[in-house]
């Protein structure tokens, strides 16, 4: 009745929308709205019941009606219909999912889109063979059009199937692909099409992709089946469609991107800073030779009027640019990290700020930082009612708005809940540089004396104070240092060198206090780990070519308060290191490039792509949240942590000076700090040195799991001689990554070559790895050690009181306020703890490593490979029952044993919240 011919889409769509326009005009519309409700009542029982839907439907067709000439069009369909008789009939269901929670006039929008739907003037869509065709010299292709009226939800409420008819001829050939055009004036998110009628049925297309209308960009969608296809196997039909979609993805590189974009391309890092606002906001731009670092999404954002080199900022709560299946879908968006870290930002941080800004005062007692998980803090910001709705909070932080006062109450971390006073220990202080949320750093002490590879006519002498004597009298039963060294009983951690270049910039800072830290360990013979040495560092002065202070725990009161300040130090830098270069930079941003040049050079029917795609969802959105909250400047981790203003310059001089992608892999990584040694008769071929590592002894559980599916999966499609070096997609992929995502250290001689099944595993096991495992052991366990203040300070207010200073007789008088007058104040403390618990969450819609989410269940059509996920999926699900055990061994000091917390970063699943523990397949938060 309705149907329209093809050549006559572009009119009819502008002219229905002309007749959307008046009919939803506000002037005067509501009379007119009385006057055609009485008039239409008979036709709402057939078009949606007695709801103002159904109405909007039928006066749409009745307006439709008017402007159709539909007996023509009618004509014009069983013409183009007849060509194909005696051909296949075929039905290709179209999945669009909608918004979960929409607005009135959305759902009014979503009626009109119905409509246009059903009479096909929304969605068409080609089918696309893998045969050429002998007399065009192109891929044969059929079109047709979406069709049908109000289609029931499918899969869940929020997923609606469309339907369009095709008859096929017979020689068709393979159905490879299909072309999507949105004719709509609005996008819509594409499921997947699912095509029956052939004769191998069905056949499945996955999206689980935006659709940008026709009126954004005038290029139809390609949406490959999905089977996988190396580049030299494609079939002729879809040659030139993957080249197409490759090249439309890569873009131009010119022009400030869309948000209707799908582009991937790189940039620098200029866009932490707003030179615009004030110059105490402009931040150098990193990705440069003196300040290299990985690359980022380019935006194509113009430059700041105050600095040709920064680009102009996007500030709160404007979204920054990412390719648009990059963003949050709308679950997460609602329920986690859109909608909480925004509100983190926006509402709760400030609502903070206003309740103890005038006040932000040191904590004066120990009941006073109970009291956050007791009594909780009440907010007294004026807007608090309105924020308190828009907060999306966890169990963790819980709020109630009783008498115009929201209370915002803390869960007990999990390092105090079985035990208050565990921090003091230091037992528990080395135990977390095994086992804690930043496990990555202790080093085996192999040479004697520690020396610096700074520039000693800038830093001072590079031999460490901490010397032989001091060392010996701290070990078991008159053993020497070199037999403690020849045992591998001495370890390090060593943050001297990285940290020297900036205490002296740090220090000016106001409420900055900070020292180059090196911490000596022994391993005893029953298994405990506990520092023996602290040395603490500032650059040298005028007065003094070395400015060293060595601590020890000592047993006399004031030798005794010193060594927690020693400690707390020590707790702070390693806070600021964890954060910025472990966390940011090792995971979020080395991740960046491989994810955009996955895209740009691998054809989504790649395999590798296949492969990597669960391991690149959501991180791009996450990065730009953080660059335009977290880590831009005067932004959360400024102002909240040790480096300050020069927070991100520390993080890119330990990219320049640490950073290589071999070294990421987790058995190179133990092997480079000393932590393991090779060992062919090992699983992974190494043994550690200290059994009781939890990260290590998990993470080489994980590591060999995906080790084992990535060789499996690697070895499927690259089973020929050759097909390594062969594959044009592959080695351009490889070399993009180096040459465009890392380009101040492309001519390193570390990076692996990309010429055998061997080297690829290697490189995709590390990639996986890092986005996987490694992420979440050093993220998702901020809160639980991090937000008891004592035990892992982000920054220190002041240095140690030596004998002399002012304030040194306050701190004989009074140590304990004289410690926590150190600590952060009591609102850096609260934001840093809203933070991580913001950090440390699972959203519902988290996908767990060895897992597949119901809408990615067609991802591949591959029986074989489908097998060896399985067995993939059950190697974790044994593993996490492994590590569930070595939780409850008695032996194990490091994960068990009275009030310790057990080892549960590494255990592959969780649930939605703070759990201290799960694997999610990528870096969403």
């Amino acid at each position: 009745m309705f149907a329209v011919s093809p050549s006559n889409h572009l009119y009819l769509q502008k002219d229905l929308e002309s007749s959307r326009r008046r009919f939803f005009s506000v002037s005067g519309a509501r009379s007119k709205f009385r006057v055609r409700k009485a008039r239409d009542s008979r036709c709402r029982s057939l078009f949606g019941g007695n709801g103002s839907s159904g109405l909007v439907i039928s006066c749409l067709k009745r307006t439709v009606e008017a402007a159709s000439p539909s007996k023509k069009r009618d004509g014009n369909e069983s013409k183009i219909s007849s060509s194909f008789s005696g051909g296949i009939e075929v039905r290709a269901m179209i999945k669009v999912r909608k918004k979960m929670k929409e607005k009135l006039t959305e759902k009014i929008d979503d009626q009109w889109e119905y409509f246009i739907n059903g009479i096909g003037q929304g969605i068409l869509i080609r089918l696309i063979s893998e045969e050429i065709d002998p007399e065009t010299n192109s891929a044969r292709s059929i079109e047709s059009s979406v069709k049908g009226w109000l289609p029931k939800p499918v899969n869940g409420v929020h997923v609606l199937d469309y339907a369009a008819n095709f008859t096929v001829p017979r020689d068709f050939g393979s159905l490879g692909a299909v072309l999507i055009t949105n004719l709509h004036a609005k996008e819509f998110y594409l499921v997947e099409v699912v095509v029956h009628g052939l004769d191998v049925d069905p056949i499945y297309f996955p999206a689980n992709t935006w659709i940008h209308s026709r009126n954004d960009n005038s290029d139809s969608r390609i949406i490959f089946k999905n089977h996988a296809y190396l580049p030299s196997q494609t079939p002729p039909g879809l040659q030139d469609l993957r080249s197409k979609d490759l090249s439309s993805i890569r873009g131009n590189g010119r022009g400030e991107r869309k948000p209707f974009d799908r582009i991937y391309d790189y940039d620098v890092y200029n866009d932490l800073g707003n030179p615009d606002k004030s110059k105490d906001f402009a931040r150098p731009v990193l990705g440069v030779e003196n300040r290299p670092y990985p690359r980022r999404c380019r935006t194509g954002r113009p430059p700041s009027a105050s600095d040709p080199l920064t680009e102009r900022r996007i500030e709160k709560p404007h979204p920054v640019y990412v390719p648009r299946d990059e963003t949050f879908e709308e679950i997460k968006q609602n329920t986690f990290s859109a909608g909480r870290l925004k509100a983190l930002v926006h509402n709760l941080v400030p609502s903070i700020a206003a309740t103890l800004s005038k006040s932000d005062i040191s904590f004066k007692c120990f009941s006073e930082i109970d009291k956050l998980y007791i009594d909780g803090v009440v907010l007294n910001d004026e807007n608090h009612q309105e924020n308190s709705q828009k907060l999306f909070l966890s169990n963790i932080m819980k709020q109630v708005v009783n008498a115009g006062q929201t209370l915002l109450k803390y869960e007990i971390p999990a390092v105090i809940k079985s035990d208050r006073f565990s921090w003091l220990r230091d037992n528990e202080f080395a135990r977390q540089t095994l086992a804690g949320v930043n496990p990555v750093n202790i080093e085996c002490l192999r040479e004697f004396p520690i020396r610096s590879k700074l520039d000693p006519n800038v830093y001072g002498p590079p031999e460490s104070a901490i010397t032989k004597e001091l060392i010996e009298k701290e070990l078991y039963n008159g053993m020497s240092l070199e037999q403690a060294i020849e045992e591998k009983r001495l370890f390090v951690l060593d943050y001297h060198d990285i940290l020297l270049p900036f205490i002296k910039k740090i220090n000016a800072l106001p409420g900055r206090k900070v020292y180059a830290s090196r911490t000596v360990f022994f391993y005893s013979q029953t298994g405990i780990l506990r520092p023996i040495a602290i040395e603490l560092t500032l650059p040298p002065t005028p007065y003094s070519k070395t400015n060293k202070h060595v601590y020890t725990h000592g047993h006399d009161a004031t030798t005794h308060w010193i060594w927690k300040l020693a400690k707390a130090h020590v707790c702070s830098v390693d806070a600021g290191i964890h954060q910025l270069v472990n966390h940011w930079l090792r995971t979020h941003a080395s991740m960046e490039p491989y994810i955009i040049a996955t895209h740009r050079q691998l054809s989504s029917m790649h395999p590798i792509y296949k492969l990597l795609h669960p391991h690149m969802r959501y991180t791009l959105e996450i990065n730009a949240l953080a660059r335009q909250n977290l880590i831009n400047g005067g932004g959360i981790i400024e102002a909240s942590f040790l480096g300050g203003k020069y927070s991100m310059e520390l993080s890119s001089a330990a990219y320049k000076n640490m950073w290589r992608f071999d070294m990421e892999a987790l058995p190179a990584d133990l092997i480079r700090r000393g932590m393991a040694v090779e060992d062919p008769a090992m699983p992974n071929g190494v043994r550690l040195v200290i059994e009781d590592y939890p990260y290590a002894a998990d993470g080489l559980l994980i590591w060999s799991a995906i080790k084992e599916w990535v060789e499996s999966y690697v070895e499927h499609f690259y089973s020929e001689p050759n097909s390594i070096t062969n594959d044009v997609e592959l080695q351009a992929w490889w070399s993009e990554i180096k040459n465009k995502g890392h380009p101040e250290k492309r001519n390193e001689p570390w990076w692996p070559i990309l010429s055998t099944k061997e080297d690829l595993s290697g490189i995709l096991t590390t990639m996986i790895w890092v986005a996987s495992g490694q992420h979440a052991a050093i993220n998702f366990g901020q809160y639980p050690f991090g937000s008891y203040v004592p035990n892992r300070p982000t920054l220190m207010r002041k240095l140690i009181p030596q004998e002399g200073d002012p304030d040194y007789e306050n701190f004989i008088s009074n140590p304990q306020r004289s410690f926590l007058s150190s600590l952060p104040t009591k609102l850096q403390a609260t934001k840093v703890m809203a933070v991580q618990d913001t950090l440390s969450t699972h959203s519902p819609d988290e996908e767990y490593l060895g897992q597949v989410n119901q809408i990615h269940s067609h991802w591949i059509d591959d029986r074989r490979v489908l097998g060896l996920f399985t067995k993939f999926s059950s190697r974790l699900e044994e593993i996490e029952e492994i590590i569930n055990s070595r939780n409850k061994d008695a032996r194990l000091k490091n994960r068990s044993g009275a009030g310790v917390p057990p080892y549960e970063l590494l255990l592959p699943t969780s649930g939605p919240g703070v759990t201290g523990r799960g694997i999610p397949n990528s870096i969403s938060i």
